[in-house]
C-alpha cells in the first residue's frame, strides 16, 4: 500500500493538466471557429445554423433573383414597352442605344446591384470573403450563357476589368477575374472561354464615379486602359467581365480600347448592374449618355 499511494497522488495533477489542455484546445478551437464561421449573417444579421464558408443565411440567397422583364437586347437596361422599339433584327432597343453606337455588342447581367447582391458583392469586394467569389461565378455563369448563341468564334478570350496595380495590391486580389475564374468552371464550353487576365492592363488610378457627371466619368477613365499585346485582340471575339455594370463608363472604355487594337467584337458580362428607372426616359438627354458616340463601323 505503501507502494500505491505515491502513484495515485502523482496521477490527479497530470489528470488536471490533461483537462486544463484540453480546455484550452477547446476555447481556441472555438474562437478559431467564431473567426472563420461568423455566428450571424452578414446580409441579415440571423444566426447562422450550418457550417460554411461563406457568412450569408441561405434565405438571403435566395431572395437574390436574376433580372426579369423587358431588357435592353444592346445595354441590358430595364425599358418599359411604350418604350422599347425593336430593330430590323427583333431585338429590343432603349431609348439611349438608339442615339449612340456602343463601343460594345452587347451587355448582359445577373441581377440588379441592389439588395442581397449589392451586399454579397460588397463582401468580397471591401471585406476580403473569397468564398463569395464561387457564389457570384455561379451567377455570372448564367449571364455569360445568355451570350452563348452570339458568339461566333471557335474560341472567346475572357478578360476581367483590371485594377490598378497600388489598388490590387492593397486588396489582396482582383474581384472581376475572380468572379471570372470560378464562373468558367460552371460552364460547359469553359473550353471555349479562354481566360486571359494579362492583356488589358490598367495603367493609372481613377477616382470614384460617384457624384460625377457623364463628361467627368469619361474624363476619368480615359487613358487608364491599355491593352499590353494587341496582337492577341486583333481579329478576335473578346468578353469583357466584370462585377458590376454601373454607369458603363468602365465597360465602354475598356471596349473602346481592345476595339481600337484590333478585338472583332466585344462582350460584356457582369453579376450585376444598376437598372435605370424606366419612367425617366421620356426625359432622357444627352446628358444621360455615358460616352460620346462611336464613329460607324466598317462592314466586316
Amino acid at each position: 500500500m505503501a507502494v500505491a499511494g505515491p502513484s495515485i497522488v502523482s496521477r490527479k495533477p497530470f489528470s488536471a493538466a490533461i483537462g486544463t489542455s484540453q480546455a484550452w484546445i477547446r476555447g481556441a478551437a472555438e474562437s478559431l471557429f467564431s473567426v472563420l464561421f461568423p455566428s450571424d449573417c452578414r446580409i441579415c444579421a440571423a444566426p447562422l445554423l450550418n457550417i460554411s464558408r461563406l457568412p450569408v443565411c441561405p434565405d438571403c440567397l435566395e431572395k437574390i433573383q436574376a433580372i426579369r422583364g423587358k431588357v435592353c437586347s444592346v445595354c441590358g437596361d430595364r425599358v418599359l414597352s411604350s418604350y422599347a422599339i425593336d430593330d430590323a433584327s427583333g431585338l429590343r432597343i432603349c431609348p439611349v442605344c438608339r442615339r449612340v453606337e456602343r463601343p460594345f455588342d452587347r451587355a448582359v447581367a445577373y441581377g440588379s446591384y441592389d439588395g442581397g447582391l449589392r451586399e454579397l458583392i460588397h463582401l468580397l469586394k471591401f471585406n476580403g470573403v473569397r468564398p463569395a467569389a464561387g457564389v457570384l461565378g455561379r451567377m455570372l455563369a448564367e449571364s455569360i450563357a445568355a451570350l452563348d448563341a452570339s458568339f461566333e468564334q471557335a474560341t472567346v478570350l475572357v478578360i476581367p476589368v483590371p485594377l490598378f496595380k497600388g489598388k490590387r495590391h492593397q486588396r489582396g486580389f482582383n474581384q472581376a477575374e475572380s468572379i471570372a475564374r470560378a464562373a468558367l468552371k460552371y460552364l460547359a464550353q469553359g473550353g471555349r472561354l479562354k481566360p486571359r487576365a494579362d492583356i488589358l492592363l490598367r495603367t493609372r488610378d481613377t477616382h470614384s464615379q460617384i457624384g460625377l457627371t457623364s463628361h467627368q466619368r469619361r474624363e476619368n477613365m480615359r487613358g487608364a486602359f491599355t491593352v499590353a499585346r494587341a496582337t492577341e485582340v486583333t481579329g478576335r471575339e473578346v468578353l469583357l467581365v466584370d462585377d458590376v455594370y454601373t454607369t458603363g463608363t468602365t465597360a465602354s472604355e475598356c471596349a473602346r480600347v481592345l476595339r481600337r487594337a484590333g478585338a472583332a467584337k466585344v462582350w460584356v458580362a457582369t453579376v450585376a448592374r444598376t437598372m435605370k428607372l424606366a419612367s425617366k426616359y421620356a426625359d432622357a438627354g444627352m446628358d444621360e449618355v455615358e460616352f460620346e458616340a462611336e464613329p460607324a463601323r466598317a462592314a466586316g
